[in-house]
């Protein structure tokens, strides 16, 4: 590792805060720009093909209509003209819409005839002439062309009957998309929604954030390992393999610390934003580690931006906590933990503050260290005073990482040049700085400990010291003295060492930067008892009979994880990233997404790529399996739906065709439960259908489609799920759904960290749910286990995988439930649920 990656490393914690990346704002909004302009382009496309669709027809019901109903003719003339609707008007229409969806071809075929517009007349009058010789015989038919016409007349109506049934209009950004009412429905306006009998209740939490955060690992008296991850904090029992959650915070927790007592314990989250965009309020919890009950909140509308660094005062057995805030001046507040008052505040630094405490024999005393600096505060009477550490004779480091205060009362330091220095007081220099002049604080010894960054102190009972390394990984125990005792290396799978907690003296408790936290000792090594990704997570499947599920990520990774034993059974490193898997049916293989085109197909026993392939040069969105796991769909973004045949037992792939009709990138498909068939969504808000054992056909009747049964419902866009969406949705708020196996409930996975239930079938707008905290960004897959006995949730950066026990419902198939949804509903969200 470099110097320059090493110095990345360092500043890890809070650039973040410091450096606002203005580069990724501008992206995002250019993203957003880019996609309001596809989004346009689609709806002109649309619009053209109403027209076009609209001015084919006219002319044909008029002379139908002609002869059954005269006064319908004049009405068309007088919005039509004598002759239908314009030649010009339609080959406008016509050419823009075959420039945009057909070929060449296509389009000189349409001119030629529209070039010709008697010739064209003569066409259209013999049709309308068979068409009224059929309105003759069947006086249905005359019913059927009276309802066209009326949908024609009305396109942006919320809803149209149609020749052959009912259909719903939804709108997203302005884009109606049909829904076709399944036969079974009768009535469709006295469909009633209401919440689902089912209920979530988190089971397991999978994952630490050590990447970018610092101290935030400790060991409780009742052997639990508390520390965060997203919302919540774990209390995890190292030997009984445990875990209880903490879950009273409303965005990701950033710090915490315990109390002196060793059973309060203080965290403090960031700032947020709700789904509208407006700030949450960042603040500080005290609360019982025992009892999970919540004691003070501390400084709600006083922080800004976030919490970065807490700590409790010791002298006086922890009647103050002091914060450091993530606001431009990093201000430095004492609050009275039991009253919840601030004590007193102050501009610290513009500069990063990574670490707070109180010195443990004085509580008017208060160090702070960061970029560049190490302060040391003095409280008086409810005012600050500061002094700078003097670094004189030696380098000043870049980064002051952490700091601990020994027996003695000396405040040791490690920094980014590898070393721990130790500071103490000096008489005032009277002979230099005259009469008037101050103590100061003043390196007193530099000790050489790590290659790289000291990541972290850790002191021991004895009097001796704990230090870990950020370049070298490097454990050391050093003397009181700081001499040297022992160390170790841990693998560098792990990363480097981000924060250790003492467990017996002996025994250590390891946090690191890639996200794992490690039990181990000097003598025996570390081994992980968590583990997590280390970046943005996409791909989700689980397992079609054994109680495992699959993930992968943009950090390269691919993870089997155990839902009974809650850990991570293997895990892999690509040369791409994966963003979507899917297992073959049989359960012995999974096939993997990557962001370059490629795929791969793993054996799970042996880890090992069994097939591969490229399907163009985007990224993958979907791997689907049919329900007998004779062919695999591949959904891309450059708008195509791969087939391939499966044969071998998953082990032998061979391209069976290509689905070509998107106007957009795909991101979700499900299989028929014959296996014939295709629903797919787009980036564009498409739905259509396919007819795979045709040859890859595209269905251009939807509506035929309005009755098929499909095996897996993960398309975010249908009939069925239409309630789901809440009013004034832009199309990207739904991140992924999962229909259960038993078909009763469907979860949804939202941009606004919130995970909900809702009743399948949900086919009506403003449909009630149940919602869910826990995740601190996008959540962006959700999946049911083989038996619906949990639900599985991820989030994006938060890095986090949330494991939820499916509580109550009853049994029910889906149909019978659409056509007998009646109850009246009174609330649109459950209460959250008790914390275990």
């Amino acid at each position: 590792m470099d110097s320059s990656t090493n110095s990345l490393d360092d500043v890890s914690a809070d650039s973040s805060a410091e450096f606002p990346d203005r580069a990724s704002l501008m992206e995002v909004r250019l993203q957003a720009q880019e996609d309001e302009i596809t989004l346009l382009k689609s709806s002109l496309a649309d619009a053209l093909r109403r027209i076009r669709l609209h001015d084919q027809l006219l002319p044909i019901l008029k002379q139908q209509l002609i002869a059954v109903n005269p006064g319908a003719a004049r009405v068309l003339n007088q919005v039509c003209g004598s002759d239908g609707c314009t030649s010009s008007r339609k080959l406008s229409s016509s050419s823009a819409v075959d420039g945009i969806r057909h070929s060449a071809p296509r389009v000189r075929r349409n001119s030629e005839k529209l070039a010709n517009p008697e010739r064209q007349r003569k066409r259209l009058d013999k049709k309308a002439a068979s068409s009224a010789n059929l309105l003759t015989r069947s006086p249905s038919l005359e019913n059927r062309a009276k309802d066209l016409v009326a949908s024609a007349g009305s396109p942006g109506s919320r809803r149209g009957t149609y020749s052959q049934g009912q259909s719903i209009k939804m709108f997203i950004r302005g884009r109606p998309i049909t829904m076709y009412i399944p036969s079974n429905i009768q009535n469709y306006e006295d469909l009633k929604m209401e919440p689902p009998s089912e209920r979530l209740e988190l089971d397991w939490v999978y994952g630490y954030r050590g990447r970018d955060c610092r101290a935030n690992l400790y060991f409780l008296p009742s052997g639990e390992a508390v520390y965060f991850i997203a919302c919540v904090v774990v209390l995890y029992h190292i030997n009984n393999r445990t875990q209880r959650h903490y879950r009273k915070h409303t965005d990701c927790v950033r710090c915490l610390t315990l109390h002196p007592d060793k059973v309060r314990v203080a965290s403090g989250q960031t700032a947020g934003v709700d789904k509208d965009g407006k700030p949450l309020q960042p603040c500080v919890h005290i609360w019982d580690s025992t009892t999970l009950v919540t004691l003070q909140q501390i400084g709600l509308g006083t922080f800004q931006r976030g919490v970065a660094s807490v700590a409790f005062s010791f002298a006086d057995s922890g009647a103050f906590l002091c914060v450091i805030d993530d606001s431009n001046e990093h201000m430095l507040s004492v609050w009275d933990c039991n009253k919840g008052t601030k004590h007193a505040e102050v501009k610290s630094t513009n500069e990063a503050v990574f670490a707070v405490d109180f010195n443990p024999s004085d509580s008017t005393n208060i160090i702070t260290c960061g970029k560049s600096h190490v302060y040391f505060w003095t409280l008086n009477t409810g005012q600050f005073t500061k002094k700078q550490g003097i670094f004189g004779k030696y380098k000043k480091p870049k980064f002051i990482q952490c700091f601990v205060f020994s027996l003695t009362g000396d405040v040791l330091t490690g920094d980014s040049e590898g070393n721990i220095l130790t500071w103490g007081k000096s008489a005032a220099d009277v002979k230099t700085l005259g009469k008037g002049a101050k103590e100061t604080f003043q390196i007193m010894r530099q000790t050489r400990a790590h290659e790289g960054s000291v990541f972290t102190l850790c002191t021991l009972q004895g009097g001796g010291l704990l230090s870990g390394g950020g370049k070298d990984r490097k454990i050391i125990r050093w003397s009181a003295d700081l001499a040297p005792e022992r160390e170790c290396e841990i693998p560098e799978n792990y990363g480097a060492v981000r924060t250790i907690a003492d467990v017996d003296g002996e025994e250590l408790l390891v946090g690191t930067t890639r996200n794992a936290v490690l039990r181990g000792t000097f003598s025996d090594g570390f081994v992980a008892i968590v583990q997590g990704h280390v970046d943005e997570m996409w791909g989700l499947a689980t397992h079609p009979s054994q109680n495992i599920f699959l993930t992968c990520g943009h950090d390269r990774q691919v993870c089997l994880w155990n839902t009974e034993e809650h850990k991570l059974d293997w895990c892999i490193t690509l040369e791409d990233y994966g963003l979507c898997a899917g297992f073959c049916p049989n359960g012995s293989v999974v096939s993997v997404g990557l962001n370059t085109g490629r795929w791969m197909v793993l054996d799970l026993l042996t880890r090992e790529v069994v097939s591969e392939s490229i399907d163009g040069n985007e990224q993958l969105s979907v791997m689907r399996y049919s329900p007998d796991g004779s062919f695999l769909a591949v959904g891309s973004h450059d708008n195509f739906i791969y087939i391939y045949n499966v044969t071998e037992s998953g082990r032998r792939y061979a391209r069976f065709g290509k689905c070509n009709g998107h106007s957009s990138f795909i991101t979700h498909l499900d299989w028929s439960k014959d296996g014939k068939y295709i629903m797919s969504n787009s980036g564009d808000y498409e739905i259509l259908y396919w007819d795979i054992a045709a040859g890859c056909k595209l269905l251009r009747n939807r509506f035929e489609s309005k009755d098929r049964e499909w095996a897996s419902y993960t398309c975010v866009l249908g009939f069925h799920v239409m309630g789901v969406w809440l009013e004034g949705s832009d199309g990207t708020d739904i991140n992924a759904l999962c229909r259960s196996h038993s078909e009763t409930v469907v979860a949804v996975a939202d941009d606004f960290c919130k995970v909900h239930l809702f009743q399948y079938p949900c086919p009506k707008p403003k449909a009630p749910s149940h919602k869910y905290d826990g995740h601190g960004s996008h959540v962006t897959n959700v999946c049911f286990t083989h038996s619906d006995s949990h639900l599985l949730s991820m989030g994006g950066k938060d890095t986090c995988i949330l494991q939820w026990r499916v509580m109550g419902g009853g049994v029910g198939d889906s149909r019978e439930r659409l056509a007998s949804v009646s109850a009246s509903s009174t609330s649109t969200s459950s209460p959250e649920p008790a914390t275990s």
